[in-house]
């Protein structure tokens, strides 16, 4: 694995449809995300004070969309860490692989969104921190 820093996430502004009845928001494979997508979930009814994550991924890239509410990412890879609010469903955060992250404080009606890489593999989880810290070593 190429060696991945918090540095290689970003935030990708979507394509965002506004009209009078509403907005559409567009999210292609390839296009709006730089991988294709085999793999969606979404996170919801998290319990205040609750954090989901505090994993790594060794191959798996991922999109993490706030679609309702508001919540907060941690990013860390072994070195330096970055925190980004997700406010807005116009936006998404790309996680690259051998990246540790951490969702939490998620407003009451937060909902989120997240697209994968991959099919869910156990054995691409990196679930240790410290176990984390000698992977990208």
């Amino acid at each position: 694995m190429r060696e991945t820093t918090v540095h290689d996430c970003k935030i990708i502004t979507l394509r965002n449809i506004h009209r009078n009845e509403g907005d559409l928001t567009v999210v292609e494979s390839g296009i709006d995300v730089p991988f294709t997508t085999k793999r969606t979930y979404f996170l919801h009814n998290v319990p205040d004070g609750a954090s989901r994550g505090d994993h790594a991924h060794k191959e798996l890239k991922q999109l993490v969309i706030a679609i309702g509410g508001i919540f907060s990412v941690t990013l860390d890879d072994g070195k330096d860490r970055k925190t980004i609010r997700l406010t807005s469903p116009e936006e998404g955060l790309l996680i690259v692989p051998g990246i540790w992250r951490e969702l939490y404080d998620f407003f009451e009606d937060a909902i989120c969104l997240v697209l994968a890489s991959e099919l869910y593999d156990e054995d691409d989880y990196i679930r240790d921190y410290t176990e984390f810290l000698n992977y990208k070593l």
